[in-house]
């Protein structure tokens, strides 16, 4: 498997924008919590979360092949159940199922970040502090970070965790690497 440094040269090889940087950062930490929570393999999650976007720049006007970019760029440099997950966390474009706990864990996982970050951003305290209970609240205000799929993140069900359980992970892994981010205040 690529080694985290050369995934993230590999990253910053691919990926122009620092916002979609943050948000492979954002899922490395993630995907690594929830791994560890679990029980999973913490690298090959956090290293599935990091790269799933490898090809974002390239495929933002081609959705359907968001994904399937990606998964050819790193055939045989990641085992290929991660390869099948980031295939299957644009599902709705590519036409992969999600089936194992690892796809479920990416689409779940990547996709909240976007909540996550939107509402540090607009928080006077930024991350510090933030709950599940406010997350909530956020994501039945349609109108808040409206490109975040809620019902995506509600996927957090098919790996035996409840959306409460899902967000307080999730708030944890973002909060350790704020500063990273640009969420720290």
């Amino acid at each position: 498997m690529i080694s985290r440094d050369d995934g993230f040269e590999l990253l910053k090889m691919n990926t122009p924008e620092e916002n979609l940087i943050h948000h492979a950062l954002e899922s490395e930490a993630v995907l690594g919590a929830l791994a560890a929570k679990l029980g999973k393999d913490e690298v090959l999650w956090s290293m599935t979360g990091l790269l799933h976007d490898l090809d974002y720049s390239k495929t933002c006007n081609t959705p359907q092949d968001h994904g399937l970019i990606s998964a050819q760029m790193l055939e045989g440099h990641m085992p290929e159940d991660a390869i099948k997950a980031i295939k299957a966390h644009n599902a709705e474009m590519t036409t992969v199922a999600p089936e194992t706990d690892l796809d479920f864990a990416l689409r779940c996982g990547e996709t909240v970040t976007g909540l996550i970050h939107a509402n540090a951003l607009i928080r006077p305290e930024g991350m510090k502090g933030m709950t599940p209970k406010s997350l909530k609240k956020k994501m039945k205000a349609k109108a808040f970070a409206a490109s975040v799929n809620r019902d995506i993140i509600k996927e957090c069900e098919h790996i035996e965790l409840d959306l409460v359980d899902f967000l307080t992970i999730a708030i944890e892994a973002i909060e350790k690497i704020a500063p990273e981010v640009g969420l720290a205040k």
